[in-house]
This record gives structure tokens, C-alpha cells and sequence, in this order.
């Protein structure tokens, strides 16, 4: 199966025990204003699917879709809150590190995390440290580089080394995307389609 991925907004919720349970789960992390949101538009080819705003930190709570899969049952694909700078109030951003650990670890049926790091800043601490935490709490794991087509031709080799080494991995273990220009997005829907498939 190619093309987008047919995705149906199925609920929030601000605990991993509201949500429906789940045969085979994907979940979309990053720092605010990395572009979850607009990345979950581009894997389903439509515009206004996550709520994409100028203002990080506006997806507040743990998002559910169903996503289209080979499975005669009906697999998912979550966006969770970003983490670091956001516009939110404190009562809600102080939840949000229980929020997202508490689904991380108690999820059954995870099957991977997208980790989201912007492909031209590289990543931050805040990044560094969840990639710390998902290793040592066996979480299994893909980095996907985001706004590939804000880095210069001429520094794309060096920006994917650089960014390499800052994640720990390989080159070839990250995937670089663009949600605007649409580099990597199918790659993208492969990987997400063999992990909930």
C-alpha cells in the first residue's frame, strides 16, 4: 500500500488509561515548534488534520488517530504534547512530562517513537535527554530529522553528520524530512505502515 496514510482523528486525552485500547501504536515526540503537527498533515496529505500553529506548544494533549494498516483490526498513531518552550498555561505544562512518560511506559502495544529533531538546529538538550531516556527505559525508538528543505544544499552533508553525532547514531538510522516540500514523507509512511501493519 502507498500513497498518503488514511488517517481519522479518534480522541484526546490528558492520560494514557482515557485512551481506547490499541493492537499496534506508532506516537510522534518532539520539542514544541519542531512540526509534529504539520508532519501528521503531510503523512495524511491533508491540510487541516493536527492543528498547526505559529505558537509552539498548542498540541496540549495526547492525540489519537487510526491510521489504514494491513490489520483486519484497527492500528493508531498518536501526536503527544511537545516538550520544552510552549505558550501554555503552567497547570498544563506541568503535566506534561507525566503525561507523556506515563504513556511512553505504560502503552502496550508501542510499537516505535518518532522522535522529532529539527534538522537545522540539531538537537537540543531537551532532545538529547529524551533520547537518553527512551534508551535506558528500552522504548524503541527512530530519529526523523525535520525542515530538510530550511537546510542549505551546500551544508546538507554536514548538517546530517553533525546531527548524527549529536543523536548518537548512524546517519543511515535517521530519516530527513520536509513537511512542506515532501522529502522523506514517503519513506516516512513506509515505516509507519511496517510498524502498525
Amino acid at each position: 500500500m502507498s500513497g498518503p496514510l488514511r488517517l481519522t482523528f479518534v480522541q484526546s486525552a490528558s492520560r494514557v488509561d482515557q485512551l481506547p485500547e490499541s493492537p499496534a501504536e506508532v506516537a510522534f515526540v518532539g520539542r514544541s515548534n519542531v512540526g509534529k503537527s504539520s508532519l501528521v498533515n503531510a503523512l495524511a496529505n491533508r491540510k487541516q488534520l493536527a492543528r498547526v500553529s505559529n505558537t509552539p506548544g498548542r498540541t496540549q494533549l495526547i492525540n489519537m488517530f487510526e491510521v489504514d494498516s494491513a490489520r483486519p483490526d484497527t492500528a493508531t498513531m498518536v501526536d503527544l504534547p511537545g516538550y520544552g518552550f510552549a505558550k501554555a498555561a503552567k497547570n498544563i505544562t506541568r503535566d506534561w512530562p507525566e503525561m507523556i512518560e506515563g504513556y511512553l511506559l505504560d502503552r502496550e502495544n508501542l510499537s516505535m517513537v518518532f522522535v522529532l529533531v529539527d534538522g537545522v538546529i540539531g538537537p537540543t538538550k531537551l532532545d538529547e535527554q529524551m533520547l537518553d531516556w527512551l534508551r535506558y527505559n528500552g522504548v524503541p525508538h527512530t530519529v526523523v530529522a525535520t525542515k530538510f528543505d530550511k537546510v542549505k544544499s551546500s551544508k546538507r552533508a554536514t548538517r546530517k553528520k553533525e546531527l548524527a553525532a549529536g543523536c548518537q547514531l548512524d546517519q543511515g538510522d535517521i530519516v530527513w524530512v520536509s513537511a512542506s516540500k515532501g522529502d522523506g514523507i514517503d519513506a516516512l509512511r513506509s515505516l509507519v505502515r511496517t510498524w502498525v501493519g
